[in-house]
Protein backbone atom coordinates (compact mmCIF):
# COMPACT_ATOMS: atom_id res chain seq x y z
CA UNK A 1 0.00 0.00 0.00
CA UNK A 2 0.88 3.58 -0.46
CA UNK A 3 2.47 5.43 2.26
CA UNK A 4 0.89 8.27 1.41
CA UNK A 5 -2.16 6.91 2.65
CA UNK A 6 -0.99 6.65 5.96
CA UNK A 7 0.68 9.83 5.87
CA UNK A 8 -2.14 11.58 5.12
CA UNK A 9 -4.36 10.37 8.25
CA UNK A 10 -1.89 11.61 10.18
CA UNK A 11 -2.06 14.95 9.15
CA UNK A 12 -5.82 14.72 9.23
CA UNK A 13 -5.79 13.71 13.07
CA UNK A 14 -3.13 16.25 13.85
CA UNK A 15 -5.54 19.04 12.25
CA UNK A 16 -8.10 17.21 14.16
CA UNK A 17 -6.95 18.02 17.29
CA UNK A 18 -5.58 21.49 16.27
CA UNK A 19 -9.30 22.00 15.75
CA UNK A 20 -10.47 20.83 19.29
CA UNK A 21 -7.95 23.11 20.88
CA UNK A 22 -9.01 26.30 18.71
CA UNK A 23 -12.89 24.96 19.69
CA UNK A 24 -12.17 24.84 23.09
CA UNK A 25 -10.21 28.39 23.29
CA UNK A 26 -13.69 29.99 21.27
CA UNK A 27 -15.80 28.32 23.53
CA UNK A 28 -13.85 30.06 26.38
CA UNK A 29 -13.49 34.00 25.00
CA UNK A 30 -15.51 34.84 27.97
CA UNK A 31 -14.23 32.47 31.18
CA UNK A 32 -12.89 34.60 33.66
CA UNK A 33 -8.78 34.12 33.77
CA UNK A 34 -9.19 31.83 31.05
CA UNK A 35 -5.27 30.78 29.27
CA UNK A 36 -6.04 29.73 25.57
CA UNK A 37 -3.61 26.83 23.99
CA UNK A 38 -1.94 26.29 20.83
CA UNK A 39 -0.79 23.29 19.34
CA UNK A 40 2.62 22.47 17.34
CA UNK A 41 3.46 19.83 15.40
CA UNK A 42 6.74 17.69 14.19
CA UNK A 43 7.32 15.00 11.65
CA UNK A 44 7.69 11.71 12.56
CA UNK A 45 10.43 9.07 11.37
CA UNK A 46 11.48 9.38 8.25
CA UNK A 47 11.98 5.75 6.48
CA UNK A 48 15.77 5.76 4.81
CA UNK A 49 16.25 4.54 1.52
CA UNK A 50 19.67 5.27 1.30
CA UNK A 51 22.36 6.49 3.84
CA UNK A 52 24.38 9.84 3.33
CA UNK A 53 27.99 9.20 1.85
CA UNK A 54 30.89 11.21 2.14
CA UNK A 55 33.64 11.86 -0.93
CA UNK A 56 35.91 9.21 -1.43
CA UNK A 57 39.63 8.38 -2.40
CA UNK A 58 38.74 8.35 -6.33
CA UNK A 59 37.34 11.82 -6.54
CA UNK A 60 33.25 11.61 -6.31
CA UNK A 61 31.87 13.68 -4.08
CA UNK A 62 29.32 13.18 -1.39
CA UNK A 63 25.74 11.65 -1.61
CA UNK A 64 23.03 12.93 0.75
CA UNK A 65 20.36 10.39 2.28
CA UNK A 66 17.78 9.53 0.74
CA UNK A 67 14.75 9.57 2.77
CA UNK A 68 11.16 9.55 2.74
CA UNK A 69 8.70 11.09 5.75
CA UNK A 70 5.99 8.77 7.28
CA UNK A 71 3.88 11.52 8.20
CA UNK A 72 3.38 14.02 11.10
CA UNK A 73 2.46 14.36 14.69
CA UNK A 74 1.46 16.75 17.91
CA UNK A 75 4.36 17.99 19.66
CA UNK A 76 2.77 20.04 22.10
CA UNK A 77 -0.60 22.00 23.38
CA UNK A 78 1.11 24.77 24.67
CA UNK A 79 -0.76 27.14 26.91
CA UNK A 80 -0.35 30.90 26.77
CA UNK A 81 0.27 32.20 30.06
CA UNK A 82 0.09 35.84 29.00
CA UNK A 83 -2.53 37.97 31.19
CA UNK A 84 -5.86 38.95 29.86
CA UNK A 85 -7.16 42.20 29.94
CA UNK A 86 -8.63 43.81 33.38
CA UNK A 87 -12.61 44.59 33.43
CA UNK A 88 -14.20 46.76 35.81
CA UNK A 89 -17.17 45.02 37.76
CA UNK A 90 -17.37 47.30 40.88
CA UNK A 91 -17.68 44.67 43.18
CA UNK A 92 -15.50 44.57 46.23
CA UNK A 93 -14.46 41.00 46.35
CA UNK A 94 -13.73 40.87 42.80
CA UNK A 95 -9.83 40.28 42.59
CA UNK A 96 -7.71 40.85 39.65
CA UNK A 97 -3.55 40.27 39.72
CA UNK A 98 -1.87 42.89 37.39
CA UNK A 99 1.64 42.79 36.46
CA UNK A 100 2.24 39.09 37.56
CA UNK A 101 1.68 36.80 34.80
CA UNK A 102 3.30 33.62 37.03
CA UNK A 103 1.39 34.97 40.15
CA UNK A 104 -2.01 32.41 40.99
CA UNK A 105 -4.15 32.26 43.84
CA UNK A 106 -3.90 29.86 45.98
CA UNK A 107 -6.89 27.74 47.38
CA UNK A 108 -7.95 24.77 48.98
CA UNK A 109 -11.14 22.42 48.77
CA UNK A 110 -10.94 21.68 52.59
CA UNK A 111 -8.38 24.50 53.60
CA UNK A 112 -5.14 22.78 54.49
CA UNK A 113 -2.01 23.79 53.17
CA UNK A 114 -1.40 19.94 51.74
CA UNK A 115 -4.07 19.85 49.39
CA UNK A 116 -4.17 23.22 47.44
CA UNK A 117 -5.14 24.39 43.90
CA UNK A 118 -4.14 27.33 41.75
CA UNK A 119 -6.39 29.92 39.92
CA UNK A 120 -6.49 33.13 38.38
CA UNK A 121 -10.10 33.79 38.74
CA UNK A 122 -10.65 36.00 41.53
CA UNK A 123 -14.19 36.62 41.36
CA UNK A 124 -14.58 35.59 45.29
CA UNK A 125 -17.33 35.38 47.87
CA UNK A 126 -17.84 35.09 51.27
CA UNK A 127 -19.81 31.65 52.63
CA UNK A 128 -21.65 31.68 55.66
CA UNK A 129 -18.59 30.99 58.20
CA UNK A 130 -17.26 34.29 56.81
CA UNK A 131 -14.57 32.03 54.51
CA UNK A 132 -13.48 34.00 51.91
CA UNK A 133 -14.07 31.36 48.59
CA UNK A 134 -14.30 30.94 45.18
CA UNK A 135 -16.96 30.14 43.26
CA UNK A 136 -17.15 26.45 43.66
CA UNK A 137 -16.34 26.79 47.34
CA UNK A 138 -12.49 26.44 47.77
CA UNK A 139 -11.32 27.92 50.42
CA UNK A 140 -9.17 31.30 49.23
CA UNK A 141 -5.89 30.87 50.97
CA UNK A 142 -3.20 33.55 52.92
CA UNK A 143 -1.73 34.87 55.93
CA UNK A 144 -3.49 35.35 59.14
CA UNK A 145 -2.40 37.29 62.23
CA UNK A 146 -1.94 35.14 64.99
CA UNK A 147 -5.51 35.47 66.98
CA UNK A 148 -7.61 37.16 64.00
CA UNK A 149 -7.52 40.54 63.65
CA UNK A 150 -5.13 43.13 64.36
CA UNK A 151 -5.38 46.42 64.45
CA UNK A 152 -4.20 48.41 61.36
CA UNK A 153 -2.15 50.87 63.23
CA UNK A 154 -0.11 48.31 64.63
CA UNK A 155 0.24 46.07 61.29
CA UNK A 156 3.66 44.92 60.22
CA UNK A 157 3.49 42.27 57.26
CA UNK A 158 6.61 41.14 58.61
CA UNK A 159 4.77 39.65 61.82
CA UNK A 160 2.22 37.75 59.51
CA UNK A 161 2.79 33.43 59.74
CA UNK A 162 4.16 31.87 56.62
CA UNK A 163 1.89 29.37 56.90
CA UNK A 164 -1.03 29.49 54.77
CA UNK A 165 -4.49 29.41 56.42
CA UNK A 166 -8.17 30.02 55.01
CA UNK A 167 -8.76 33.63 54.76
CA UNK A 168 -11.88 34.64 56.74
CA UNK A 169 -14.07 37.94 56.64
CA UNK A 170 -16.88 37.47 59.94
CA UNK A 171 -19.73 39.53 60.30
CA UNK A 172 -19.26 39.31 63.88
CA UNK A 173 -15.75 39.65 65.68
CA UNK A 174 -14.67 40.05 69.48
CA UNK A 175 -18.57 41.33 70.03
CA UNK A 176 -18.24 44.07 67.63
CA UNK A 177 -20.57 44.06 64.18
CA UNK A 178 -18.85 44.29 60.46
CA UNK A 179 -19.36 47.86 59.20
CA UNK A 180 -16.91 47.60 56.01
CA UNK A 181 -13.77 46.07 54.21
CA UNK A 182 -11.60 46.53 51.15
CA UNK A 183 -8.50 44.90 49.65
CA UNK A 184 -5.14 47.17 48.78
CA UNK A 185 -2.95 46.04 46.10
CA UNK A 186 -0.71 44.28 48.92
CA UNK A 187 -3.13 41.69 49.20
CA UNK A 188 -4.31 43.01 52.90
CA UNK A 189 -7.80 42.89 53.70
CA UNK A 190 -8.60 45.98 56.23
CA UNK A 191 -12.29 45.95 58.15
CA UNK A 192 -13.94 48.78 59.77
CA UNK A 193 -16.28 47.18 62.59
CA UNK A 194 -18.52 48.91 65.23
CA UNK A 195 -16.07 50.14 67.38
CA UNK A 196 -15.14 52.47 64.67
CA UNK A 197 -11.25 51.49 64.42
CA UNK A 198 -9.91 49.04 61.26
CA UNK A 199 -8.09 45.74 60.99
CA UNK A 200 -5.84 43.90 59.59
CA UNK A 201 -8.29 40.39 58.97
CA UNK A 202 -5.15 38.87 56.69
CA UNK A 203 -3.24 39.22 53.50
CA UNK A 204 -4.25 37.21 50.30
CA UNK A 205 -1.25 34.81 49.45
CA UNK A 206 0.13 34.19 45.87
CA UNK A 207 1.91 31.84 44.20
CA UNK A 208 4.67 32.04 41.45
CA UNK A 209 6.13 29.12 39.10
CA UNK A 210 9.02 29.07 37.34
CA UNK A 211 7.15 27.24 34.19
CA UNK A 212 3.80 28.02 34.70
CA UNK A 213 3.10 26.37 31.23
CA UNK A 214 3.71 23.42 33.24
CA UNK A 215 1.25 23.60 35.14
CA UNK A 216 -2.72 20.96 34.58
CA UNK A 217 -5.32 22.13 33.81
CA UNK A 218 -8.03 20.57 36.22
CA UNK A 219 -11.23 22.22 35.34
CA UNK A 220 -13.17 24.96 37.13
CA UNK A 221 -10.61 27.74 36.09
CA UNK A 222 -8.20 25.89 38.34
CA UNK A 223 -4.86 24.56 37.92
CA UNK A 224 -2.66 21.59 39.42
CA UNK A 225 1.33 21.41 39.91
CA UNK A 226 3.04 19.42 37.76
CA UNK A 227 6.74 17.87 37.99
CA UNK A 228 7.32 20.67 35.24
CA UNK A 229 6.34 23.20 36.57
CA UNK A 230 8.54 23.55 39.21
CA UNK A 231 7.39 23.87 43.15
CA UNK A 232 5.20 26.78 44.06
CA UNK A 233 6.99 29.89 45.30
CA UNK A 234 4.46 31.62 47.84
CA UNK A 235 4.36 35.47 48.47
CA UNK A 236 2.09 38.53 48.69
CA UNK A 237 0.74 40.40 45.86
CA UNK A 238 3.26 43.95 45.66
CA UNK A 239 6.35 41.35 46.94
CA UNK A 240 9.25 41.36 44.20
CA UNK A 241 8.65 39.07 41.08
CA UNK A 242 4.45 38.97 42.49
CA UNK A 243 1.77 41.00 40.55
CA UNK A 244 -0.37 43.28 42.25
CA UNK A 245 -4.07 43.13 43.71
CA UNK A 246 -6.98 45.36 41.92
CA UNK A 247 -9.78 45.71 44.40
CA UNK A 248 -13.16 45.52 41.58
CA UNK A 249 -11.94 43.84 38.59
CA UNK A 250 -11.88 41.00 36.68
CA UNK A 251 -9.71 39.39 34.51
CA UNK A 252 -10.86 38.74 31.18
CA UNK A 253 -9.89 35.56 28.64
CA UNK A 254 -6.96 35.86 26.57
CA UNK A 255 -8.52 34.22 23.88
CA UNK A 256 -7.95 36.32 20.72
CA UNK A 257 -10.88 35.84 18.37
CA UNK A 258 -9.16 37.15 14.96
CA UNK A 259 -6.05 34.60 15.93
CA UNK A 260 -8.21 31.76 16.27
CA UNK A 261 -10.92 32.18 13.28
CA UNK A 262 -7.54 32.82 11.36
CA UNK A 263 -5.94 29.80 12.84
CA UNK A 264 -9.32 27.72 11.80
CA UNK A 265 -9.42 28.43 8.45
CA UNK A 266 -5.93 27.56 8.09
CA UNK A 267 -6.65 24.44 10.01
CA UNK A 268 -9.56 23.89 7.35
CA UNK A 269 -7.36 24.06 4.93
CA UNK A 270 -4.74 21.78 5.66
CA UNK A 271 -7.39 19.11 6.62
CA UNK A 272 -8.33 19.21 3.42
CA UNK A 273 -5.23 19.04 1.82
CA UNK A 274 -4.38 15.98 3.72
CA UNK A 275 -7.58 14.59 2.66
CA UNK A 276 -6.87 15.41 -0.98
CA UNK A 277 -3.59 13.35 -0.55
CA UNK A 278 -5.78 10.32 0.31
CA UNK A 279 -8.15 10.78 -2.52
CA UNK A 280 -5.06 11.27 -4.89
CA UNK A 281 -3.17 8.03 -3.82
CA UNK A 282 -6.58 6.45 -4.02
CA UNK A 283 -7.20 7.19 -7.85
CA UNK A 284 -3.31 5.77 -8.06
CA UNK A 285 -3.90 2.70 -6.59
CA UNK A 286 -7.11 2.47 -8.88
CA UNK A 287 -4.75 3.09 -11.98
CA UNK A 288 -2.63 0.34 -10.44
CA UNK A 289 -5.22 -2.50 -10.09
CA UNK A 290 -7.16 -1.02 -14.20
CA UNK A 291 -3.86 -2.72 -15.36
CA UNK A 292 -5.05 -5.98 -15.08
CA UNK A 293 -7.92 -5.34 -17.08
Amino acid sequence: MLKSLYSGITGMKGQQTKMDVISNNIANVNTTAFKSQSVSFQDMISQTNAVAQGPNNNGRGGINAQQVGLGSQVAATNMLMQGGSLQYSGRGLDFAIQNGDNSFFVVSENGTEENVNYTRDGGFTIDYDGNLTSANGYKVMGYVPAGGMTPEAGYDSDDLPTALTPIQINQTMNGLELQDYNIDNSGTIIATYSDGNTYVLGRVALSNFANPDGLEKAGSNLYNATTNSGEPQLGGPSDDGYGIIRSGFTEMSNVDLATEFTEMIVASRAYQANSRSITTSDEMLQELINLKR
